[in-house]
């Protein structure tokens, strides 16, 4: 039997595809391309409206074409409605070690359907196989679901209250891909800042123990909100001067203003946000900041956008990443008075990304001429090779070897990415 995996999303939808794939090889099953595979496993994401919308359109479109489909991820969870009916199982994101039991029930002509709510069960995918697939970055999970209540997310639905793994799993899980030749660990989680607070231990810790292990290989730290950052602010700065972590800092912020944080049941304000910014730019040289934003959220006042664009301009941060406030199935915001009518939130969408674009071209302008050290992970799409500078910017070089350390001169800056050519 032939089975081929579509996977959308995140990072941890990702390492969830490689568990289900290894699995399914353990049990006998074949992974293949999507012409010649029966089965097609879809691994969903439902973040967004749009995004929803589109894994139910190819949810379709595969079970039209005779495909058997397995639907898999944060759709179940969020919009269960969005599935066609047709779809030959269904899998929570804590039920994807029933993998191949739901696919031997398919095969019988029946259903499997196991869509938990977060406290139903618990599986510590840690513990699970895992495919090696090669290439130069891993995606280690250390945790799932969070300790926040965002009014308008629908992620926490699938992935539920925070679980941290054990951090001798993950260290383990590190080690060993390592031992197989990955230079760039990705530390995934809906929120790396809780990290731990369950078992008695933080982020910083985790982090002493992971450099702490010998080789020549990189740390890319997921995601962190500000309100949990804050709380271990002086360790994660220290343990960020170490030469194995990325000077990378995905801290979103989603507005400049208190009252709609407040509405969007962010437990931080601005000035905490900035604290955090400026703690860690005074510590760490060429700090990658992003962050980001969601325009058009309930009750945004032009003097709270405003606010928004004002913070924008005085932290500059590297990148930013602009979303649309779309309305999520069973969210407090959705049922929110003050609903932004759709060209203004298109408008207050559109002036940021402007800025953003301006902002982030001014900063890559500083790097052209400068020399810095790259790792190469793969062949552009459009040409050339694509790597990764010592901060986490994105550059493009003619040629070089990949999954390779080498010393980039910068020539040339876009908006979103550097140009460069390795130094002889």
């Amino acid at each position: 039997m032939r089975v081929h995996i579509e996977t959308y999303g995140c990072t941890r939808n990702k390492a969830d595809a490689e568990i289900m794939e290894a699995l399914l090889l353990k049990a006998g099953y074949e992974i293949a391309d999507l012409d010649s595979a029966e089965y097609v496993v879809v691994n969903t994401c439902a973040v967004k409206d749009p995004t929803e919308k589109h894994m139910s359109r190819r949810i379709k479109e595969l079970i039209d074409s005779g495909k058997k489909v397995i639907v898999t991820g944060c759709l179940p969870h969020v919009n269960p409605n969005a599935i066609d009916e047709r779809a030959s199982g269904i899998l929570g994101v804590k039920s994807i070690d029933r993998i191949v039991e739901a696919i031997q029930l398919a095969e019988r002509g029946e259903r499997l359907i196991s869509v938990e709510g977060w406290n139903e069960r618990a599986i510590d995918k840690l513990e699970l196989p895992r495919v090696w697939k090669g290439g130069v970055a891993f995606v280690v999970p250390i945790s799932e679901g969070c300790l926040n209540a965002c009014t308008y997310c629908a992620t926490r639905f699938a992935r539920g209250v925070l679980k941290s793994y054990k951090p001798e799993l993950i260290v383990k899980w590190v080690k060993e891909a390592i031992s197989k030749g990955y230079k760039e660990i990705q530390l995934s989680s809906e929120d790396t800042g809780c990290y731990g607070f369950d078992i008695g231990t933080n982020l910083a810790k985790l982090l002493d123990e992971i450099t702490a292990i010998e080789g020549d290989f990189r740390i890319r730290v997921g995601m962190m909100n500000p309100n949990n950052a804050i709380k271990i602010l002086d360790e994660l700065v220290e343990v960020y001067k170490d030469e194995k972590i990325y000077k990378f800092l995905h801290l979103p912020v989603q507005s400049g203003d208190n009252e709609i944080l407040r509405k969007m049941g962010r437990t931080y304000t601005v000035e905490e946000f900035e604290e955090i910014v400026k703690e860690f730019r005074k510590h760490i040289k060429d700090l990658n900041l992003n962050t980001d934003i969601i325009v058009g959220f309930p009750g945004e006042s032009e003097e709270a956008f405003q606010n928004t664009v004002e913070l924008i301009e005085r932290v500059r941060p590297d990148k930013i990443n602009v979303s649309r406030f779309s309305p999520r199935p069973g969210t407090l915001a959705a049922k929110m008075k003050e609903q932004i009518v759709g060209w203004k939130v298109k408008e207050r969408s559109r002036y940021l990304h402007r800025l953003r674009l301006a902002i982030s071209y001014e900063i890559n302008k500083r790097y052209v001429g400068r020399e810095v050290e790259v790792l190469t992970h793969s062949a552009g799409e459009k040409g050339g090779i694509e790597g990764r500078t010592m901060n986490y910017k994105d550059i493009i070089l003619p040629d070089a070897p990949i999954g390779e350390f080498v010393r980039v001169k910068v020539t040339k800056a876009t908006s979103t990415y550097l140009m460069g050519e390795v130094v002889e």
